[in-house]
Parts: structure tokens; C-alpha cells; sequence
């Protein structure tokens, strides 16, 4: 079987297009760029389109300055039948001082489809580290309250009439 390709960086300098009214990045920004590394790594681990089917935990940490180099660290922590969560840590670094910094973390679960739009089965993840055996425990965790939590959203919608919304 060929090396599984479960992690995937990517680089983008932030732009003064990127800021707010603050002149830091704008968070909307930065989930752009996350959805597009969560799209990118999970289509070259499955070798298949992908769609963003939830994103969890997005941890604004620090602000991002425009000037830095922002560094997105994905990898595959969990896989389905058909889904993936992807596991992204952002650094910023500062190309004067050369300090980098933790800001954002997040999770993302994107889901295989064909050229049809259906869900096709994507490969088992192969655990080779013992960091991968614990982020893919924390994987599961995480579905199961995502799970748990649409339950009992849904069970308190289920009154809400049309006219109500």
C-alpha cells in the first residue's frame, strides 16, 4: 500500500486585503484559508473531491498581524467511512523579530463524495505514532459530542413551526 499522505503545510503571507477595521487579520480571513487547508489535505489523503461537512473548536488564540507569514499544519487525525477530521494548528511568524506564535486551532471534518455527489468509502487511517493513536482518540471523542449535541438541538427543535422561524 502506498504512504498515506495524512499531513499537508502550507504558507500564505497575510495582506493588508486580509485586515479589519483594527488592521489585524479578520478571522472570516483566516477560515477561508483554513478551509481551504481542510479541503486540501483531506482531497490528497483520499485522492477524492471533498466537502466541509462540520468545523469545531476554532480557537482565536492570538491575533494575526498583516506582514506575517502564517503557517497552516493539517493532518488526518480520524477517518470514517466516508469522513476525515482534520486537525489544523496556525503559527504566525513575524519576518522582523522572527517570533512565532501559536494563534488558531481548529477541527474540520470534510466528507469524500464522487463525481456524483455521494459518499464513497475513503481508506482506513494507518496509526503509526503514538501522537497519531491520541489524536485519533481525541477524534472520537469529539464526534461523539458533536453527535450528541445535534440529538439534543434537534430534540429541541422538533416544536418549532415554520411560522416561528
Amino acid at each position: 500500500m502506498p504512504k498515506q499522505e495524512k499531513y499537508l503545510t502550507m504558507t500564505v503571507l497575510m495582506t493588508p486585503d486580509m485586515a479589519n477595521f483594527s488592521g489585524h487579520v479578520h478571522g472570516g480571513s483566516l477560515l477561508k484559508l483554513l478551509d481551504q487547508v481542510a479541503y486540501a489535505c483531506a482531497a490528497k489523503y483520499c485522492k477524492s473531491y471533498v466537502v466541509t461537512a462540520a468545523l469545531d473548536q476554532v480557537f482565536f488564540r492570538q491575533q494575526v498581524h498583516v506582514g506575517e507569514l502564517v503557517t497552516f499544519m493539517a493532518h488526518v487525525n480520524h477517518v470514517g467511512r466516508s469522513s476525515m477530521e482534520i486537525g489544523i494548528k496556525v503559527v504566525a511568524e513575524n519576518l522582523r523579530t522572527h517570533e512565532k506564535r501559536h494563534t488558531t486551532s481548529c477541527y474540520f471534518t470534510m466528507v469524500a463524495l464522487d463525481e456524483n455527489g455521494k459518499t464513497i468509502e475513503v481508506q482506513r487511517l494507518t496509526l503509526e505514532t503514538e501522537r497519531e493513536r491520541r489524536q485519533f482518540a481525541a477524534a472520537e471523542i469529539r464526534k461523539k459530542l458533536r453527535q450528541d449535541s445535534l440529538e439534543k438541538i434537534r430534540a429541541l427543535n422538533n416544536d418549532i413551526t415554520d411560522e416561528e422561524l
